[in-house]
């Protein structure tokens, strides 16, 4: 996988929320506010559904996703993580950068089920 370049990372390291966007089987394009941070110069995303998270389904069936950040759109793959090490520290990624914001929902995005959805966002070949 390609690794974004440095300006993408910053502004997706900087950014709150991004806005998560999927293509729909009608044509029309899915947006969603997700939650992203960066660990070791990648960026990660996570389903705060899990698995049924429809963004999420379509990311991983396309292997793509476009986040949009301050009106920059940032084309991208998306890798599942299978990696308890690289998952621990995307956890303790989105707790540094939300605990103190959003205690809770920060709880929901590092249980089990939410961190198996981890992906990585690649640079679009």
């Amino acid at each position: 996988m390609a690794r974004l370049d440095t300006r993408t990372i910053d502004l997706l390291d900087a950014a709150v929320e991004v806005e998560a966007q999927t293509p729909r089987r009608d044509g029309s394009i899915s947006r969603r506010p997700i939650w992203v941070v960066v660990s070791d110069g990648d960026a990660y995303v996570r389903s705060y559904r899990g698995a049924s998270g429809a963004w999420y389904r379509r990311a991983r069936a396309d292997a793509a996703l476009t986040l949009v950040v301050d009106g920059t759109e940032v084309r991208g793959t998306a890798e599942p993580v299978d990696d308890d090490e690289v998952n621990a520290r995307v956890s303790d990624a989105y707790r540094e950068k939300y605990s103190t914001r959003s205690p809770g929902p920060t709880e929901t995005m590092v249980d089990d089920e939410v961190s198996a959805t981890t992906l990585r966002i690649g640079a679009a070949e």
